[in-house]
């Protein structure tokens, strides 16, 4: 078969119409071959939980803690997030032990893995009799030519047909649940925005929409020129933080950013990172909406600065405490090194847990270098047996190595800081003789209103001892900003 080359995309050459079909042909089989990679990969996993859990219950490890670092395992052999592997894993065991038609169909290439994914999502209230009777009726091997025409919303529509005629107490159960874990949630979206979703019942969802589209067609009617979905979200905002109209961006906020001196105070092109306060972890942000974020917070009359150092190399400089747990200063640096991301490879949740690297009952450090920023997913698993971690550098960051239960090795480096050229912080000295640091401020933009003038204040000199007394504690200086009562 005649395959495109690189070259050949857009060079406008005459192509067969036979070489066409083949191409056809040819996509077809290999989204086949796809969906058979797939339930091998899925009864690969299912595989490697059982073996490890046996091995475990054998060396009487707790049933609840058993398995825990199987999804950590898969996720970093699929390239994918450890709670993308745990659900990879858990619908892997329901297609292999419960779904052996769906199974099969996905081995045959007929059934995508989202569609094999759709059936056990949606099979999930019903109890094993009924879900191995849905199984059958969709795609048992008589049903594969039906299943392959069928779309994703006729086989949803289908699959929930099928239950409500087995079980329609499961599905009325289903629903009433559903109605409790109403929620809402927020993740980032490209370009410094976020999705602000809430889940509520289908009735609520629809009349509150229908009440903001009505609110929007009023205003264009009006005269204003904003989109309608421009309005909409400005509506939405101003009403549910309370808000007068055409004040939407005045709601009270703190952003933190990991930003250079450099670029706040000058004119530098370095981009600034959403540490904390982020929906779901790091986001980078461009140096001119950095100093617009932290213009707008003195405009609206709050703004404080702390400065964090790091060397040449772009590591934060270490910084050490004899306590048992990571106290809030050290934890803080923590989530500014890895930028509020979790600090295990292709995981992307944000930092919940300060985890020591070496185990402080095997004698490691509260330090920033043995510290780590994890989520409570990762810390969980590496506490399973068979795990172990140790502090490495790469390229002069820092850099964590992760050898697994089964001997593969896996290895996390902290992402780079911005790194302007040295800029004097605010009441420190310059570098030291033979040294050039460079200087990150951690910037917490509050917006209030109501609020006075800033003002900067420094701390009081410290108070020297008196004769006879123990030596006062030497107090840092206070490099805060803040407002004069």
């Amino acid at each position: 078969m005649i395959l495109p080359g690189a070259a050949d995309a857009g060079s406008g050459g005459l192509v067969s119409g036979t070489v066409q079909a083949e191409w056809v042909d040819l996509l077809g089989e290999l989204e086949a071959v796809k969906n058979t990679v797939t339930a091998t990969q899925a009864r690969l996993a299912v595989a490697l939980d059982e073996a490890t859990r046996t091995d475990e219950a054998q060396q009487s490890i707790r049933a609840e803690r058993r398995g825990r670092g199987v999804p950590n395992q898969i996720g970093a052999a699929l390239r994918l997030s450890p709670h993308a592997g745990a659900g990879f894993v858990s619908t892997s065991r329901v297609w292999v032990t419960q779904m052996p038609h769906t199974f099969a169909a996905l081995q045959s290439g007929v059934l995508s893995p989202w569609r094999a994914t759709l059936l056990v999502r949606e099979t999930s209230h019903l109890s094993l009799e009924h879900r191995a009777m849905i199984d059958e009726e969709i795609c048992g091997p008589e049903h594969f030519a039906e299943l392959a025409r069928m779309g994703t919303r006729r086989l949803v529509a289908r699959i929930k047909e099928l239950a409500a005629r087995r079980d329609v107490h499961a599905c009325v159960k289903r629903n009433a649940k559903a109605v409790s874990e109403r929620r809402v949630s927020v993740r980032p979206a490209p370009d410094l925005m976020v999705y602000l979703t809430a889940l509520v019942p289908m009735a609520q969802g629809v009349q509150a929409y229908a009440q903001l589209k009505t609110h929007a067609d009023a205003l264009k009617a009006g005269g204003d020129e904003r989109g309608t979905g421009q309005i909409m979200a400005d509506t939405f905002i101003e009403r549910v933080a309370g808000r007068d109209p055409g004040h939407a961006e005045d709601v009270p906020v703190t952003i933190n950013l990991l930003v250079s001196d450099q670029t706040l105070l000058a004119d530098g092109n370095e981009p600034a990172v959403v540490v904390e306060g982020a929906p779901a972890g790091a986001g980078v942000v461009p140096a001119p909406v950095a100093r617009h974020l932290a213009a707008h917070a003195i405009d609206t009359d709050t703004a404080w600065l702390r400065s964090i150092y790091v060397n040449p190399r772009g590591r934060l400089l270490a910084t050490t405490s004899t306590s048992r747990f990571h106290p809030s200063g050290l934890a803080a640096l923590l989530r500014a090194r890895e930028q509020g991301i979790c600090a295990t490879t292709w995981c992307d949740a944000p930092i919940r847990h300060a985890d020591h690297i070496t185990p402080h009952a095997d004698g490691g450090p509260t330090s920033l270098d043995n510290g780590q920023g994890l989520c409570a997913r990762c810390n969980h698993a590496k506490q399973s047996l068979g795990w172990r971690q140790k502090t490495t550098q790469l390229d002069g960051r820092h850099a964590v190595e992760t050898i697994t239960p089964t001997g593969h090795t896996y290895v996390s480096v902290a992402p780079t800081p911005p790194a302007p050229a040295w800029t004097p912080a605010v009441g420190m000295a310059g570098p030291a003789p033979g040294s050039t640091p460079r200087s990150r401020y951690s910037i917490g933009c509050q917006t209030r209103s109501g609020r006075g003038a800033i003002a900067f204040r420094p701390s009081p000199p410290p108070r020297r001892p008196r004769p006879g007394r123990a030596r006062a504690r030497r107090r840092r200086p206070d490099l805060s900003w803040t407002h004069p009562s």
